[in-house]
């Protein structure tokens, strides 16, 4: 991209338009774009549009300035380099799988015109000067310098004009309306690739000066006035501006790790991202010229993009727009007063300490532009008692970048920290945190009935007891019925009485966990306790086919004829595949032994119907009952359940 400020009646606009746009600063920001490989970027300051040349997707996606997608143009294989005409009214495009340069409306965003370039020229770099559209074509020593001619009645295409130059790769190209008649071109595909300054007034290419700075330049951006140009590369070099005139170096701006995008400002502040393969800062801002360290962001902690433009300041020069990541993870970044060093505040409080005891909290906070001692910083706490903060006051940075504070926390559990610096005229404001966790006491809960099982449909009284707490004084009962189809429920929820107690009366039906929970407060932890309760099914059994009864030997005892088969019917309480266990008993010489048992599955009314068929001896006393065996019976919903003993005896 070549950045360019804006014509008098193109500033007048946009000016007009920002205030029709103004709204407060926004602190910066970044989202994901839908750009899988950026070759270039512009920004189109009267649309407040950013067009990014996508060159895998054969596309230019087209973003505001929060990167929100706004359009799209389809269909140019491999595009490449980037330009923007002087009216901002118009991008070309350098279309390297096309063998064309296009013209793009940036107010409609279509093309509104091509310029075929020849076959197999494959154009790969574009700049729009004095009416001309520039191009740097062709492969390795087979490159050239061409130029689509806008101002003739039809535009003409013209190569081989590099004017006795033997480009080892297509030139880099630019040119600054601010300094017609020029055009820069740097042979960057070899070391010894020379910075070339074209004069292009009479509309053929003349050398003007040429100088051998190392070559592989990653990238160069000309100063406002079009005089001077600032180049990333070659290597892990510095950023280096070079007179126009003569190639003279004028000054260098230091970096950490290899350039590879460079931009600047309207005003002349130049920026730079690098490589950063230690992660240690990709994004210079160099506010200060050469006379103060730059600024330095640390925008992501993967390497930067390399072998594109992907960094440009807004026309106005207030924002600096730079894209990291690459393929389904680009995003754009906005950074809203890149002229301003960014500190790093860091904040370490104890991992845990005790309530009302003085704690220590320490911190650091640096920037590439040191803070003196005594700046302020704001401190709040957050903790139970003070849920939206408590300020702390202002504390002062000390020597060095450090500061350190002591405070007594009157609430547990977690409590937070924050320190915040609210910036000054060079500096962006800064907030961090830390969490401490701060000791409570363990509060008396209990819970009566744990381990007591109830007849079916009981109604069982459950009391909560709470102890002594700060201001808490609210209990939650719940009840968990036993079974996968019965959910764990909130059954009472309210404040103890004065005696500490919350009580509750449960309908039991089904074994049970009741739990009573205490949330907590400032200086007492949360708690629950829970107790289990069993709850027996209801059983009967009854007897039919006998003749008549009799009561003997201490019980009613049934009496049938031998030729007659008992039916027992058994009533349990109901559950999906639940099965009553059937037993029975023989009566000798004093004691009643097994005669056997078997599991009869319950009908869903409930009943279960069991004929003794056979052959049935006389003198005989027999027992039979009706079982729920927890987890036998088919479930485990409820406590092992016994009916009552049912005798009889058969006669002849």
């Amino acid at each position: 991209m070549r950045m360019r400020t804006l014509p008098a009646a193109a500033a007048l606009a946009a000016l007009i338009g920002s205030l029709a746009l103004a709204v407060p600063a926004s602190a910066d920001s970044d989202r994901p774009i839908p750009v899988s490989d950026i070759r270039d970027t512009v920004v189109d300051g009267v649309h407040q549009r950013i067009f990014l040349s996508d060159t895998s997707n054969n596309q230019i996606v087209v973003t505001d300035y929060t990167g929100t997608v706004v359009g799209r143009i389809t269909g140019l294989p491999q595009v490449r380099d980037l330009d923007l005409s002087p009216d901002s009214g118009t991008v070309y495009a350098a279309v390297y799988g096309a063998d064309k340069i296009v013209a793009i409306d940036t107010e409609q965003l279509t093309q509104t015109a091509e310029y075929p370039t020849g076959d197999k020229t494959i154009p790969s770099r574009v700049a729009y000067a004095d009416g001309k559209v520039w191009f740097g074509y062709g492969d390795q020593w087979e490159s050239g310098l061409g130029v689509v001619d806008l101002t003739a009645e039809t535009p003409t295409v013209t190569l081989d004009l590099a004017a006795g130059h033997d480009f080892a790769s297509p030139p880099e190209v630019y040119a600054d309306p601010d300094n017609p008649g020029t055009l820069l071109a740097l042979d960057a595909g070899i070391s010894s690739g020379p910075i070339i300054v074209y004069d292009i007034s009479s509309g053929t290419p003349a050398i003007r000066v040429s100088a051998d700075k190392g070559g592989f330049y990653n990238d160069a951006a000309l100063t406002p006035d079009g005089q001077n140009v600032v180049v990333a590369g070659p290597g892990n070099r510095a950023l280096t501006e070079y007179r126009l005139s003569d190639l003279a170096e004028v000054r260098t701006y230091p970096v950490a790790s290899e350039p590879e995008t460079v931009s600047v400002a309207p005003d002349g502040t130049v920026a730079a991202t690098v490589l950063d393969t230690d992660d240690l800062g990709d994004t210079y801002v160099f506010s200060g010229g050469t006379d103060q360290p730059a600024s330095i962001r640390n925008l992501t902690h993967s390497w930067m993009p390399w072998g594109g433009h992907s960094m440009s300041w807004s026309a106005d020069g207030t924002k600096l727009f730079v894209q990291t990541g690459s393929d389904t993870s680009t995003r754009l970044h906005t950074i809203d007063e890149p002229r301003k060093y960014a500190p790093t505040l860091t904040v370490n409080a104890p991992a845990t300490a005790t309530r009302a005891k003085s704690l220590t909290v320490t911190g650091k906070l640096t920037a590439d532009l040191a803070l003196p001692a005594g700046t302020p910083l704001k401190v709040t706490r957050t903790d139970l008692d003070s849920p939206n903060g408590k300020s702390l006051g202002t504390k002062s940075l000390g020597t060095g970048g450090k500061f350190s504070f002591t405070d007594t926390p009157p609430a547990g559990s977690k409590v937070t920290y924050k320190v915040t610096y609210e910036g000054d005229a060079t500096h962006t404001s800064a907030s961090a945190s830390d969490t401490v966790d701060v000791s409570r006491a363990k509060p008396t809960l209990t819970l009566n009935n744990n381990g007591k099982v109830y007849s079916y449909g009981a109604d069982v009284k459950f009391t909560a007891h709470l102890g002594t707490t700060y201001k808490n004084r609210k209990v939650e009962i719940w009840a968990d019925p036993f079974g996968s189809d019965k959910p764990n429920t909130l059954v009472k929820s309210g404040t103890v009485n004065s005696s500490g107690n919350l009580s509750v009366t449960l309908d039991l039906k089904r074994d049970a966990k009741i739990t009573a929970k205490f949330a907590g407060d400032a200086r007492w932890q949360p708690r629950s306790v829970s107790s289990t309760v069993g709850a027996r099914v209801k059983v009967s059994t009854a007897v039919s086919g006998h003749y008549k009864t009799k009561y003997t030997y201490g019980q009613t005892y049934y009496y049938f004829h031998k030729s007659k088969d008992p039916l027992f019917t058994t009533t349990m309480s109901y559950y999906k595949g639940r099965k009553q266990r059937l037993q029975l008993e023989v009566y000798y010489n004093g004691t009643w032994y097994d005669g056997g048992s078997e599991y009869f599955a319950l009908g869903t009314s409930g009943i279960s119907k069991v004929q003794l068929g056979g052959t049935h001896d006389t003198g005989w006393r027999f027992r039979v009952r009706s079982s729920y065996i927890n987890g036998s019976s088919g479930d485990t919903v409820n406590s092992t359940t016994h009916g009552a003993w049912k005798y009889f005896t058969f006669t002849s």
